[in-house]
């Protein structure tokens, strides 16, 4: 993957904040946090150079650029952080003003016919069957017209994760899905299952926020809950 395009773009956008989120979450001082985020530099430049290009309508090619920024970071840093610590370290990191009003604008048009019109066609393309380092999905949408649900079999996270030996702190990513739901103000984010903690799938369940039904819900599909279940993590912060 060339460095110049999205993944330069999203270095210049996100860099800062994330040498921010080292003081602020994980405790290093100022002159450390500078320090690693010179050091990630390189790493995270060295980390995309060895990934494929995506193909044109593959949309999951930023998701896995945040996932190499984050790798890049935690190889350079003098001590591995816990799942734990990470998680808040990459949500603040992420959820920088901009973002959250990509996450608003986003939800302004879910569950449109655009936005259905899209998610099948994603499903239909199945582009980790070419490229590993991208994800395929199913698509449902739920009965009872209260959301949908992309199911996931492969996710290039996973990938990239294990090849960086760091596939013990996937989950740590997977939260932002919540996150980002939480952000948009239009849906309620559900999960069952993920393949980072073993898994059959990754299902990403969006409900329609304030949904109410006249009848009994018939919105689980192959058994996957409707509520989230204790210890439940996100995927990766895609919003559908």
């Amino acid at each position: 993957m060339k460095y110049a395009g999205m993944p330069m773009g999203m270095w210049v956008l996100f860099a800062g904040s994330f040498q921010k989120q080292l003081t602020a979450v994980l405790g290093y001082d100022a002159a450390t946090a500078r320090a690693i985020t010179k050091k990630a530099k390189p790493q995270y430049r060295q980390i995309i150079a060895g990934l494929p290009e995506f193909e044109k309508a593959d949309r999951f090619k930023m998701n896995l650029v945040n996932c190499a920024m984050l790798g890049a970071f935690v190889l350079c840093m003098p001590k591995r952080p816990d799942a734990e610590a990470l998680t808040v370290y990459y949500e603040n990191a992420q959820m920088t003003p901009l973002m959250k009003w990509f996450c608003r604008k986003s939800g302004k048009s879910k569950f449109t016919p655009k936005d259905i019109a899209a998610m099948k066609a994603t499903a239909a393309l199945n582009a980790a069957d070419r490229n590993p380092y991208s994800w395929n999905m199913e698509f449902y949408e739920y009965p009872d017209g209260s959301g949908y649900e992309g199911r996931f079999t492969k996710c290039g996270i996973c990938v990239l994760m294990k090849k960086l030996g760091l596939y013990d702190l996937t989950l740590a990513l997977c939260r932002l899905d919540y996150t980002m739901s939480e952000a948009g103000g239009v849906t309620e984010f559900v999960r069952q299952y993920t393949l980072a903690s073993g898994g059959p799938y990754c299902d990403c369940g969006y409900k329609k926020k304030g949904y109410r039904k006249n009848h009994k819900s018939s919105a689980t599909l192959s058994g996957a809950k409707t509520t989230r279940p204790a210890g439940a993590q996100g995927r990766s912060g895609w919003t559908g």
